[in-house]
């Protein structure tokens, strides 16, 4: 092979790993842009769950998944009507509940939904048996004003300008004491730094309360007001052992996402231009 040839087919190779290596600069752009706009979707519903606390309810937000260390649930509610498990979303495009099935546009989104009932069954291996059936899952999407349905699962689907009306609809089923208490238990075991395994998650079912029988529809004015407030456990601010500090938590992790994704760009840049540049030429 002469050194004319030799060139070429190091330039032919030179620009395969350029174009192998802007595929992976895409792809580490759009994971930020999708991470980036789940985290603001969660601070969307989280302000629009804070409505609750004037009516009894009690918030944890950005906490521990019980049984898996690395991964977090982004609001847990404890409240008269019992434990709701929130997760939040940020989806684009249509979203509807038709025939009992989640729909994003053209898609059946039903791996969110069972995320969702993973999720409420995680929450509800780490309480006594009694309680256990008053912890019930719902997926609030950020951006979708109007949308309430409720799938084939018992897995409600609303709208952040209807998460609290929706909320406060449930039934009582817990009192004052019990709620304080099951306030306490999930702030201490859910916000501890690293979440043990827990073999009954993965194996425990859980069957939410059902709901068909009793929409999550708002209360006529006046209806949820005249509860009184329960007494706030001394660990933890009103809004939730997770709110304050889960505020700093996320903005931590966003900081470090951030400058860890501008890293990982510029050895990626730094790659590409020493493809370009100097990778033809060597060995010459």
């Amino acid at each position: 092979m002469g050194t004319g040839d030799g060139a070429a087919e190091q330039s032919r190779l030179a620009a395969e790993r350029v174009q192998r290596l802007k595929r992976q600069l895409d792809q580490a752009e759009r994971a930020a842009k999708s991470w980036d706009a789940g985290a603001v979707g969660e601070r969307l519903v989280a302000d629009s769950l804070s409505g609750l606390i004037p009516h009894g309810w009690y918030l944890l937000n950005d906490v521990h998944w019980p049984g898996r260390p690395k991964a977090n649930l982004d609001h847990v509610l404890v409240g008269p009507g019992g434990v709701v498990v929130v997760d939040a979303k940020n989806w684009t495009g249509e979203v509807r509940v038709s025939a009992g099935v989640l729909w994003q546009g053209r898609f059946a989104r039903t791996q969110s939904v069972d995320g969702a009932l993973a999720q409420c069954a995680a929450v509800a291996s780490v309480l006594a048996p009694p309680h256990r059936r008053f912890v019930r899952p719902l997926i609030c999407l950020a951006g979708q004003p109007g949308l309430f349905g409720i799938t084939n699962s018992d897995v409600a689907v609303v709208g952040a300008d209807r998460v609290v009306g929706a909320v406060l609809a449930l039934p009582p089923v817990l009192d004052q004491q019990t709620v304080v208490g099951l306030y306490a238990q999930l702030g201490e075991q859910l916000t501890q730094e690293s979440a043990a395994e827990s073999p009954a998650v993965n194996s425990l079912t859980v069957k939410p309360l059902t709901v068909k029988s009793t929409p999550l529809e708002p209360p006529a004015a006046g209806q949820a007001g005249g509860r009184s407030r329960p007494r706030q456990p001394a660990y933890g601010t009103r809004r939730g052992a997770g709110s304050g500090g889960s505020g700093r938590a996320r903005k931590s992790k966003a900081q470090h996402h951030a400058a860890s994704g501008m890293t990982r760009l510029m050895l990626l840049a730094a790659f590409v231009v020493f493809a370009v540049y100097v990778l033809p030429y060597w060995g010459r």
